[in-house]
């Protein structure tokens, strides 16, 4: 059985589901991950003078995580960040459905449709149409995922909030995602942000007490078919 994770940025994918990546990975399933933008470009005035070696230094931490997390293969693209909307939508769903083609995933773990990110939102939709109920190639489950400082910074003011109602026992593989994510060196921020270390901490031991649990990371099912 083989999971999917969708991200728009590096690191997305360890502060959704860095845990339950671990934990896949320890139970045996072959787990893929793509994340579909660069990441940094937003932070400079104008994209096309970005520093070409943060670009790069972004991608090969994007690299060390996948090794360390055990992810069985990553895909990066180039979309530009902060600005998948300037993207048509169909560029997006073909990128999404060529990667579906290719590792044929049993359950996805996508962006929250609700996000602050613009990117985020776009990838939720673009995800959820890739992965629209056609034969031959049907994925029998798709997870949204929180990304903090993201869909918590939403408020709710951008669509649905997020209301999860499945959650995975991270007690053992936590510190293995703070270890992750601190492979991030240039997205990892101080306490109290969201992305912090002890943010991350205090996010999955409060999900975890909700369902009686030490450690938890939450998701919201969008679709299940048995």
């Amino acid at each position: 059985m083989n999971s999917l994770i969708i991200s728009a940025h590096p690191d997305d994918e360890v502060l959704g589901c860095g845990g339950t990546i671990a934990k896949l990975v320890e139970e045996g399933m072959q787990v893929y991950v793509a994340i579909l933008g660069e990441g940094i470009t937003s932070r400079y005035e104008e994209r096309t003078i970005a520093d070409a070696n943060a670009l790069q230094n972004l991608k090969e931490s994007s690299k060390r995580v996948a090794e360390f997390l055990g992810i069985k293969e990553l895909f990066l693209f180039d979309l530009p960040d902060n600005r998948f909307d300037t993207v048509p939508l169909l560029e997006i769903v073909k990128i999404i459905e060529s990667i579906i083609d290719k590792v044929n995933p049993s359950i996805i773990f996508t962006h929250h449709a609700g996000d602050l990110n613009i990117d985020h939102s776009i990838v939720h939709r673009a995800t959820i149409t890739a992965t629209r109920p056609i034969l031959p190639k049907i994925v029998k489950t798709t997870y949204a995922y929180e990304v903090p400082s993201s869909t918590d910074w939403a408020f709710g003011q951008f669509g649905t909030t997020f209301k999860p109602n499945v959650f995975i026992d991270i007690e053992k593989t936590l510190e293995k995602k703070i270890n992750a994510m601190l492979l991030y060196e240039s997205e990892v921020r101080s306490f109290p942000h969201p992305r912090s270390p002890e943010a991350l901490k205090a996010t999955a031991y409060r999900w975890g007490s909700v369902v009686g649990l030490k450690a938890a990371e939450s998701f919201e099912l969008i679709r299940e078919i048995r």
